[in-house]
């Protein structure tokens, strides 16, 4: 008699309606996959052999039939201020990086959506690596839990923050994207609220008014960086796609939906978009809907094309938003380093 072989799978990749329907087929009680589900998303569980109310025999049943893309750390490096980056390998060997921010106040993982990045952003180092792929859901959710653990063991504090800032763009991995927030949020996952969770997209105008059709209960930040097309075309090719316009119509709707206000990140370069003219734009289009607006500061990579804003320039452009109605935080840079501030993701040792 030919034996067939069990051509395994994902055991993440199975919603709680299937798994519960793979236990009744192989004539298991139905809570026993409930128990599992726990296991596997409240508790973060990825072996069975640790599953310590569920029988041997069905552990047995579970290792024939499923496994565990199990994400590792490669490699780790701690920033003198605290800041702590980890290089992530994935299943097929792939490697993303996240970065734990501590402050007295938050304890923030900032987590990869993509294996490298398509967008090639001019001052972004991720930008310069190719896309390969998307990231699985449970691997992005899989980042959060290896950020909270090292907050937890280096700071004895779980994280407060999730920002999805790191490689790759989220809302060009859509359905991942959202079904990592459903995980990290929901009472069945992690439990985290979902307030306290970002996802910044470069702009893509059609994908923000679906996240107003899906209601995201999440924060929205832009990376705009440019007050004008002409601008943001040299520097953000994305833009040439999704002008300032359509952002600006997208951004309406997905407002008129949600009720949510934006935060738009905006990358402080010398000589570039720091002037009191582009200061008096983003004044301008930070009307279309209530917002806030992050000033970044510009963290060097290797071809030295772009330099940051000094101090006066940064305080005066703060300054005018301020004055003008609009809230500002000029956002200072955690782990420089070691390459793991904003825009220095890249793979490097």
């Amino acid at each position: 008699m030919e034996i067939t072989e069990i051509k395994k799978r994902n055991i993440r990749a199975l919603s709680q309606e299937e798994l519960i329907a793979f236990f009744e087929d192989n004539g298991e009680k139905k809570f026993r996959a409930n128990q599992v589900f726990d296991w596997v998303w409240k508790k973060s569980f990825t072996s069975f052999e640790n599953m310590s109310n569920i029988s041997k025999p069905t552990r047995e049943l579970l290792e024939q039939h499923f496994y565990f893309n199990k994400l590792t750390i490669d490699t780790k490096q701690i920033s003198t201020d605290g800041t702590i980056k980890c290089g992530f390998k994935m299943y097929d060997g792939s490697i993303v990086e996240g970065v734990l921010i501590p402050t007295k106040k938050r304890m923030t993982a900032c987590i990869s959506s993509q294996v490298g990045c398509s967008l090639a952003c001019s001052f972004c180092a991720t930008g310069r690596l190719k896309r390969m792929r998307n990231l699985t859901y449970d691997e992005i959710y899989d980042q959060v839990v290896e950020i909270n653990n090292l907050a937890k063991e280096n700071y004895q504090k779980p994280l407060t923050n999730i920002v999805y800032m790191g490689m790759g763009e989220p809302l060009l991995n859509y359905k991942n994207t959202l079904e990592s927030v459903k995980k990290i949020t929901s009472d069945e996952g992690l439990g985290m609220a979902s307030r306290r969770i970002t996802v910044s997209t470069a702009g893509i105008a059609k994908m923000i008014i679906k996240l107003g059709d899906d209601n995201v209960k999440f924060n929205l930040a832009l990376s705009l960086h440019a007050t004008n097309d002409e601008a943001r075309d040299k520097i953000m090719e994305i833009n040439q796609q999704n002008s300032l316009g359509s952002l600006a119509e997208a951004l309406k709707y997905y407002y008129d939906k949600t009720g949510n206000m934006v935060t738009y990140e905006y990358c402080l370069l010398d000589g570039v978009n720091d002037s009191l003219k582009e200061a008096h734009e983003l004044v301008q289009f930070c009307q279309h809907v209530p917002s806030k607006v992050n000033l970044i500061e510009y963290n060097p990579i290797d071809d030295g094309e772009f330099d940051k804003s000094d101090s006066k320039s940064t305080e005066r452009f703060a300054a005018y938003l301020e004055k003008n109605g609009v809230p500002a935080n000029v956002r200072r840079s955690r782990g420089k380093d070691i390459d793991a501030a904003c825009g220095q993701l890249a793979n490097k040792d």
